[in-house]
């Protein structure tokens, strides 16, 4: 029976197949791998070439798993490493699991997890995107990715409804963790989402108390309203977002690419994107979004995406891409095109790569 369980971990490790810790329970390891090649332009430092990890998506490997502990109930669990496939450190600052940790129940009234997770509004973002906040196209060169460490929340309880005539929901707090004070750096998020056939309709909001423990500051809020439908031709997405407050909408880099000076986080501004998905056949698809950022500070700091984008899937888990974005900044406004995990250099960017999932 050991020799069993032991050859069975040895094939689990070694991504065989899913480890069945018992006829009730599952572990699944899995992952992405990405890496290609950029080049990045219109920057103060000049042109910028480099092979990179995670254009697409952060390269990780995770492991899931559940157990059933009856009456419809189950405890589930995530953990996710991400890591730069073309250097083979650690991604989100060295963390072991920055992409994902956590643990909860799973049962007909919804789930409950527990640990470091994706925050409502950044789920919104990542569903309306063509892009899916990867590549070059990725929305979040303009729009707010949330939480502490971009699209995450530490320390956070959320709730997940079941679907219930084709709504669900989602509710989550983030503890701030600030000794003397409950609410100082403190999160809460929530989302409502509609599926229906070939419709999907979400609308994400995020706030942040920015708070110390020595002063009262300000609230950082953001609120996105994102639809995408399939034609079966095409897929039409479109959002629009509204971020008040100090931290609504922050930059994704603290660096001036242009050589102009500081720079600011607008605290006033309404985000709109449109765009579509075209597929040729199953192994073709062609991305393309507009993206408008309205700064409504005495900045007045606007900010227009394009991008434009060819995938060629040469199997359900490898992908082959070609990816264009171009910003267009005004008033000085320092919005760079980065990738999933990178901020970027310029206001333009191609990619060129590979993706694989196992």
């Amino acid at each position: 029976m050991k020799q069993r369980i032991l050859a069975a971990s040895i094939m689990a490790a070694a991504g065989i197949y899913a480890l069945p810790a018992s006829a009730q329970s599952s572990v699944t390891i899995y992952g992405l791998i990405d890496t290609g090649y950029v080049i990045e332009t219109g920057g103060a430092a000049g042109k910028v070439n480099k092979l990179t990890s995670g254009i697409s998506g952060g390269s990780r490997i995770g492991f899931k798993g559940t157990e059933d502990l009856g009456g419809g109930m189950s405890a589930v669990f995530l953990l996710e490493s991400g890591f730069q496939n073309d250097t083979g450190a650690l991604g989100q600052g060295g963390l072991l699991f920055g992409r994902q940790s956590y643990v909860g129940l799973n049962g007909g009234m919804g789930s409950v997890l527990v640990g470091r997770q994706y925050t409502p509004q950044y789920m919104t973002l990542a569903m309306v995107d063509p892009f899916g906040t990867g590549y070059a196209g990725d929305a979040a060169n303009l729009m707010p990715n949330t939480g502490n460490s971009s699209s995450r929340m530490d320390n956070t309880v959320k709730y997940i409804s079941p679907k219930v005539a084709g709504f669900t929901g989602e509710l989550a707090y983030g503890f701030g963790e600030t000794a003397g004070s409950t609410k100082a750096a403190s999160q809460i998020g929530a989302a409502v989402q509609y599926s229906n056939g070939p419709l999907n309709v979400r609308l994400g909001f995020h706030g942040r108390n920015n708070d110390t423990t020595t002063a009262e500051t300000s609230s950082g809020r953001s609120t996105l309203l994102g639809a995408v439908y399939d034609f079966g031709v095409l897929k039409l997405h479109g959002a629009y977002g509204i971020n008040k407050g100090v931290n609504s909408s922050p930059l994704r880099s603290a660096v001036n690419s242009y050589g102009t000076g500081p720079v600011f986080a607008s605290t006033d501004s309404a985000d709109m994107l449109i765009g579509v998905t075209v597929p040729f056949g199953v192994q073709h698809t062609v991305l393309a979004s507009y993206i408008h950022k309205n700064d409504k500070t005495a900045r007045n700091q606007d900010a227009n995406q394009v991008a434009l984008g060819y995938r060629y899937s040469m199997s359900k888990r490898t992908d082959l891409y070609a990816m264009y974005a171009h910003i267009s900044n005004k008033n000085g406004a320092p919005y760079t095109v980065g990738s999933s995990i990178e901020t970027g250099s310029g206001n333009s960017a191609w990619n060129f790569g590979i993706r694989h999932t196992f």
